[in-house]
Parts: C-alpha cells; sequence; structure tokens
C-alpha cells in the first residue's frame, strides 16, 4: 500500500515523531508505513487522515499486488 504521509509531514513540517505523538503510537510505527513495511489498521488510517484533515484515499493507496 503506497501512501503520502511524508509529503503530508513535509506540508505540516512535522517529525515522524510529532505525528507519532499526536496520533498515538511509536516513531517506528510512521516509518514503517511511510517505507510501505506496514499497512495500518483502519482505526490508525482514519486517525491519519483526520489529522492532516484529507480523506483516507488521499493518503492511503492500493497497489496492484495488495
Amino acid at each position: 500500500m503506497k501512501n503520502t504521509i511524508k509529503i503530508e509531514r513535509a506540508v505540516k513540517n512535522i517529525t515522524q515523531e510529532d505525528l507519532a505523538k499526536k496520533i498515538g503510537v511509536s516513531r517506528q510505527t510512521i516509518n514503517a508505513m511511510e517505507a510501505g513495511k506496514y499497512v495500518p489498521s483502519t482505526v490508525l488510517a482514519l486517525k491519519i487522515s483526520k489529522y492532516f484533515n484529507k480523506k483516507v484515499e488521499d493518503i492511503f493507496e492500493l497497489e496492484n499486488d495488495d
């Protein structure tokens, strides 16, 4: 699953640690999602999209092999 978390963070000028604290996960979780090594739960995806004030589909995109 592709995502634009890193881009959204850059727009808001926040670190992985900042985002992690805001949504209640570890910095390593944010890092793994940005690297495409971790697919978030529905609840986590919704928290991230709410934080960035975007639709889930605007941040997360299924790839052909998902």
